[in-house]
């Protein structure tokens, strides 16, 4: 394998890629100062991911929460399960979905060769039967339920359901009842052969390694063979909802909202410099020492928890400000007017620099946290960026781009979702 280094002097930080032959992404970034190590196994495929193409080029539906289901399934075997495993070197093991990536994970400090290859190993090597198959349908079936008591998940996912009715980013990560009542362990090995393939899988490691030994060792223990990398299916014109208000009751103490303003794409993801000028904005007009914010809690409507985020990723933008408010309509109204006061005098410059200033000491700041810059690298990769992009990205936005980016936020586009107690 041809070894790439990539190095940022002001951060004193190097990056080492390396493209198997199978077609996986290596990216190690070694910090000789640090204990420990987080490793992630990522498959570019997540919730969204709820059609499969053929060989025609046509896509054909699969059952919402598959790649959910299959997460979870592969931490089984005949043996033990993953788990078991990593107890023996004390290593944390863990894996999560995201609406567009599934990844597996462990953090150790110590016995890391065997610990990677335990990660190695089960991820190549699944196990599904019809009973194992019916037994997961319950337990996910569980969660599922559980979830639907969450007032921070449900506020989120009903605003979805009325900002994005026909795009899968607006069903729960696990999928629903119904679909997950569709799944067998068939479907499971074709989509696991489907998504699984080294082409389009990313291995990251962060934090106390060998770099030499690591990519020897994960150079001989990729069993799989090139294969093409699955589409994703991209629709830019979604439909939209008419519906621009939803609420639930739920056991909760106080009323939480969520509002959100969805973008209209053109293509499947922003830019980074889109992207992060939207987060420099958004801290501009809504974040902790903006005087909105002190606004509206010395009137009491919201508390600390009140925040404003760009939720994005392949065929989907929207920003969205959330938190608790006892009067969310009232609030929700507040804040489509201050983007329209806004949007009429522009972001100044003195308000630019300062905001830019911080979000890039954030970015900055990020780099001692192992956890976070394994996510951050195989984010970069799957988007199609090198490392220190996301750095070199920040540098760039000008204050131009952050007007830009406000003047393109449509308010009559804005949806509100709300908890209420229950009666």
């Amino acid at each position: 394998m041809k070894i790439n280094e990539f190095r940022d002097e002001t951060l004193g930080e190097v990056v080492y890629t390396a493209k198997h032959s199978s077609g996986l992404e290596i990216r190690l970034m070694p910090k000789e100062n640090y204990d420990s190590v987080f490793a992630l196994f990522s498959v570019n495929y997540g919730s969204i991911d709820t059609h499969v193409q053929q060989k025609n080029g046509s896509f054909k539906a699969i059952p919402e929460g598959t790649a959910h289901f299959l997460e979870h399934k592969l931490f089984e075997s005949e043996e033990l399960d993953a788990f078991e495993l990593f107890q023996r070197t004390g290593a944390y093991a863990n894996a999560f979905t995201s609406f567009d990536r599934t990844a597996y994970l462990f953090k150790g400090s110590e016995r890391t060769e065997e610990s990677l290859g335990y990660l190695l190993d089960f991820v190549q090597k699944p196990y599904f039967t019809a009973e194992t198959v019916q037994k997961e349908q319950g337990i996910i079936g569980q969660e599922i339920r559980m979830y639907k008591d969450l007032p921070d998940w449900e506020v989120f996912f009903n605003l979805l359901s009325i900002l994005y009715p026909k795009h899968p980013v607006s069903i729960d990560i696990a999928g629903t009842q119904e679909s997950i009542a569709k799944i067998d362990d068939k479907l499971l090995y074709k989509l696991y052969e489907t998504f699984y393939n080294p082409s389009n899988m990313c291995i990251t490691l962060v934090g106390k390694m060998d770099k030499d030994a690591v990519f020897k060792q994960i150079d001989k223990s990729i069993i799989r063979k090139k294969q093409p990398v699955p589409e994703r299916k991209f629709d830019p014109k979604t439909p939209k909802s008419k519906q621009k208000y939803i609420e639930e009751r739920l056991a909760v103490g106080r009323k939480q909202f969520c509002l959100g303003i969805r973008e209209e794409i053109d293509k499947p993801e922003l830019s980074l410099e889109d992207e992060y000028a939207s987060g420099i904005l958004l801290d501009i007009l809504f974040g902790k020492d903006s005087d909105f914010f002190r606004k509206i809690v010395d009137e009491g409507l919201t508390t600390m928890e009140f925040s404003g985020s760009l939720f994005n990723g392949y065929g989907y933008s929207a920003y969205l400000i959330s938190g608790p408010s006892e009067d969310p309509e009232k609030l929700a109204d507040l804040i489509k007017k201050e983007i329209a006061k806004a949007q009429k005098t522009g972001v100044s410059k003195e308000e630019f620099e300062r905001a830019k200033r911080k979000y890039y000491g954030y970015a900055v700041r990020g780099y001692d946290d192992i956890n976070g810059m394994a996510n951050t690298l195989t984010a970069l990769y799957y988007s199609g960026y090198k490392p220190f992009d996301d750095i070199n990205a920040i540098k760039k936005i000008t204050l131009a781009r952050v007007n830009k980016r406000l003047k393109s936020i449509n308010v009559k586009d804005a949806a509100l979702s709300v908890i209420l107690p229950a009666e």
